[in-house]
């Protein structure tokens, strides 16, 4: 394990432990949730097409248009936080909102300490260079400066590896500095990269990692709360059966991601 995922984890616990006796007092969530009307649901809004604050200085994208289509079909108003992503969980076990509803993927270490709602959409690594440029493949990557967002299990991996990294708080952060020069090389999510450069028209080479699988996105709970998971996965099922989960992908993302 690295030093990082060591105080990541210990971080983690201390959320948990100072929240312990909330969680035993409350066993079971739903019930408080539907008494209050309202779940709070947690994502960066630094991450397009997915989540993100537009001009109006709405957080909208395909994260929060899943969650509140889950919130309504539970009969809940939804409350959308945006917060640091490096932060995310431990703001979660310190019940600052409900849910996290932000492109999530699900891991094993994070399964420790959160249960997970899904899978909701699938993705895989990618890294990202300027066009033309020397490097095409993860061997490549040794000596380069490699840009990833705070907190992803990209970050992780990129330290396992050793390279040379800068980190940053998201998705816009990271196309800037690539496209500035300042990194050769991001490590991203391929989705949200590749509509996020097409949309602002910055011309890009991508490449896979072929050490890595497809990995699933979930919706991550406080643990012990199995009906407040059944309920939330009913309501994605009967979305992804009725049409309107394919609706939301093709408005936010222009294809079905599931």
């Amino acid at each position: 394990m690295t030093v990082r995922r060591t105080i990541l984890k210990s971080a983690i616990a201390a959320a948990g432990f100072a929240v312990l006796g909330l969680n035993a007092a409350v066993a079971e969530e739903l019930n408080t949730l539907k008494e209050k009307g309202v779940i709070r649901i947690a994502m960066s809004g630094a991450y397009p097409p997915f989540n993100f604050v537009n001009d109006e200085n709405q957080v909208v994208g395909f994260d929060p248009a899943v969650g509140a289509e889950i919130a309504k079909r539970m009969g809940l108003e939804v409350e959308i936080v945006t917060t640091a992503w490096d932060g995310i969980i431990g703001g979660l076990l310190a019940n600052k909102y409900d849910a996290i509803v932000g492109s999530m993927t699900i891991t094993a270490e994070r399964d420790e300490v959160v249960d997970f709602v899904g899978p909701y959409y699938s993705d895989k690594r990618a890294i990202f260079t300027k066009a033309g440029s020397d490097i095409t493949s993860v061997e490549d990557l040794d000596g380069k400066k490699v840009g990833l967002t705070l907190g992803e299990t990209h970050e992780d991996w990129a330290r396992e590896k050793g390279y040379n990294i800068n980190t940053y708080k998201g998705l816009p952060e990271l196309l800037l500095e690539l496209e500035n020069g300042r990194v050769d090389a991001i490590v991203n999510d391929s989705i949200a990269a590749i509509l996020a450069m097409t949309a602002k028209e910055q011309e890009f080479a991508m490449f896979g990692d072929p050490g890595s699988e497809p990995f699933g996105a979930g919706i991550a709970i406080r643990q012990g709360n199995p009906e407040l998971a059944a309920e939330m996965q009913k309501a994605l099922d009967a979305m992804m059966e009725d049409g309107t989960y394919l609706e939301l992908a093709e408005k936010w993302i222009g294809a079905d991601i599931r």
